[in-house]
């Protein structure tokens, strides 16, 4: 028995920042101190606090440090775990009150959190399966082996009101229903679609590093469920941790017996393997990632007939996504009336969203379907940083529209964000200030989606290519009110012709910032002028001679040196010569330059 375990985040985030070596020097001086029979390391997924990070929590104190270095490790051994002293200036600040040191379910970023699809991420190590046996793992897949028959669970998972989490929100258990039908008498295979790539978004892969035997075990009760012994799961090979937990995960259910034939000695058999993906976007849409697991081309094919019906191999297939699968096991163990307890009316449950953008907690949270985009900013993300105004909210990445202040208020759920132009995606969930240019964010997400373009269709192909061109000559300053009409037209048009749904949605950014920032738009054209300052042909950069004192740090930072002047004596900028990159405006001490 040990006296403390310390859980170190081994999430992508946390490890690009240094939690591996922590976790390394955390083994060396339990060593020097002879502490290694009394403190446990345990490499956990991610705790949500990305911005924080690397975190630690030190238990049974459950005391959260953030921003732990390499260097704080012997003052955390020595203090902390050998002394009891907790070491304050490492505590997460939002757990430090007058009163003390609070509990993290506790602090802000918390508090409003409801944790089902990531109620094991940063709790257990994701590489063993008798810490997730541990908290209740396998539990469901048990209870519907012997007690439940197949119509059992789809009738659970439909009570539940469970919809697809990973863009259109379709019921999963009517999906689960329509592929049912001939069990034992046809091949049917379960896939998991971890292909997330919308930029920004991180959901899915923190639930496959932070608790991969989830999905396994929703995986294996879908198969029951619908009568398929196969399964697989489609991952990108971008994600290495994932992967090689995945890669763990199953071997270990294997050998538990967990996977494979008979399991639980019902005479059920399932068993998963792993495909990679080369991180094409496309391949994130269901018939595009089944033609690539079938070692095709990733390209989509028309429907119907939908994969229920004909999928994988021309089989009957149930395809969901990472965070829709997390919620099975919890929904047949707590029923169907604990989940749709929670959420809207239409929209029950929780939904993860990965936070970015310009916000201060960046990160992973889940909160109940309903909470306000507010809630989500201002309380849980902590704001925006520099006391800038919220200016709008980009939800569904690509395929999604961009969420402006006047529907701040507006709570979040599949139904009232489409009545606003956007829709709820995958979860990612990008927060803009008022410096953020609109066009050139709508330029961004386009740019994206001709890129990812697999150029089977020519709506696709052809017209968002002419659509990011019209936008390319607005930001440079040459465009007119006729491009904007243009724009429009094109986007109604790709929408109403694309065949699948990465081209039928690629114009949802342009069309919502159209629809609320067309102002914004018109500046552009008519005036020449981008009003945030962000397009870099339509701005001036000045000196206010006035407030300039002289100082020459501007000059003395300018990369083309385009910036004269003596020294206390006001500048001048040589607009020629400028390539309006900003560094003299981070340089200024007395705010002399500005953007006109």
């Amino acid at each position: 028995m040990y006296r403390a375990h310390v859980l170190v985040c081994g999430g992508t985030g946390c490890t690009s920042s240094g939690s591996a070596k922590i976790i390394e020097s955390l083994h060396e001086e339990l060593k020097k101190n002879d502490l290694t029979k009394e403190v446990a390391v345990v490499k956990t997924g991610c705790h949500g606090l990305c911005a924080e990070g690397p975190v630690m929590v030190i238990y049974p104190e459950a005391v959260f440090y953030s921003r732990v270095t390499v260097e704080d490790i012997p003052e955390i051994v020595s203090e902390h775990l050998l002394k009891g002293r907790i070491v304050k200036r490492l505590v997460y600040r939002e757990a430090v009150s007058d009163e003390g040191i609070e509990s993290l379910n506790d602090t802000v970023f918390y508090k409003k959190q409801t944790r089902i699809a990531l109620r094991n991420c940063g709790v257990i190590n994701p590489e063993s399966i008798d810490e997730y046996i541990g908290t209740g793992g396998y539990e469901a897949l048990g209870k519907v082996l012997t007690t439940m028959s197949p119509d059992d669970v789809i009738q659970t998972i439909t009570d539940s009101g469970l919809r697809g989490r990973g863009g259109a929100g379709f019921p999963t258990g009517l999906k689960w229903k329509f592929a049912s039908g001939n069990r034992g008498n046809v091949q049917k295979y379960v896939c998991c679609n971890a292909d997330e790539g919308d930029p920004g978004a991180f959901m899915d892969r923190s639930v496959l590093e932070g608790d991969p035997h989830v999905v396994l075990e929703a995986m294996a009760i879908a198969g029951y469920a619908i009568g398929a012994s196969q399964g697989y799961i489609y991952v990108r090979a971008e994600y290495p941790i994932a992967v090689e937990r995945l890669k763990i995960a199953i071997g270990q259910a294997r050998e538990y017996g967990l996977l494979g034939k008979d399991i639980f000695g019902s005479g059920f058999d399932f068993d998963i393997d792993l495909r990679l993906g080369a991180g094409a976007f496309v391949c994130g849409e269901e018939t595009a990632l089944m033609t690539s697991i079938e070692g095709n081309r990733g390209e989509p094919r028309p429907r119907p007939p939908f994969p229920a019906v004909k999928g994988l191999f021309g089989c009957p297939t149930i395809l969901n996504n990472v965070e829709t699968w997390a919620n099975i096991p919890r929904i047949i163990l707590n029923g169907p009336e604990w989940f749709a307890s929670m959420g809207t009316e239409k929209s029950k449950g929780t939904k993860v969203f990965a936070l970015g953008g310009k916000i201060n907690n960046t990160g992973l949270v889940e909160i109940p379907m309903g909470t306000t985009l507010r809630t989500i900013v201002e309380e849980i993300g902590g704001g925006i940083p520099n006391g800038k105004k919220f200016k709008a909210a980009q939800t569904g990445g690509p395929s999604g529209g961009c969420i402006p202040a006047e529907h701040f208020d507006i709570p979040i759920d599949y139904d009232n964000l489409i009545s606003i132009g956007s829709m709820m995606g995958s979860g990612g969930l990008i927060v803009m200030d008022e410096d953020t240019c609109m066009v050139d964010i709508a330029k961004f997400f386009l740019q994206f989606t001709v890129d990812e373009s697999c150029g089977k269709c020519t709506p696709c192909r052809v017209g968002t290519k002419r659509m990011l061109e019209i936008l390319e000559k607005i930001t440079d300053g040459r465009g007119t009110v006729e491009d904007i009409d243009k724009l429009e037209e094109l986007c109604y048009y790709i929408k109403e012709n694309a065949q699948c749904g990465l081209g039928q949605t690629a114009p949802n950014p342009v069309l919502s910032t159209l629809r609320y920032f067309r102002d914004e738009y018109m500046e552009h054209v008519v005036n020449k002028r981008c009003p945030a300052g962000v397009c870099k042909k339509l701005v001036t950069y000045k000196i206010d001679p006035d407030m300039c004192k002289g100082c020459t740090l501007c000059a003395r930072n300018c990369p083309v040196n385009a910036i004269t002047g003596e020294p206390k004596v006001p500048h001048k900028i040589k607009l020629d010569q400028c390539i309006k990159c900003g560094t003299c405006i981070e340089n200024c001490r007395f705010g002399a330059i500005y953007i006109e």
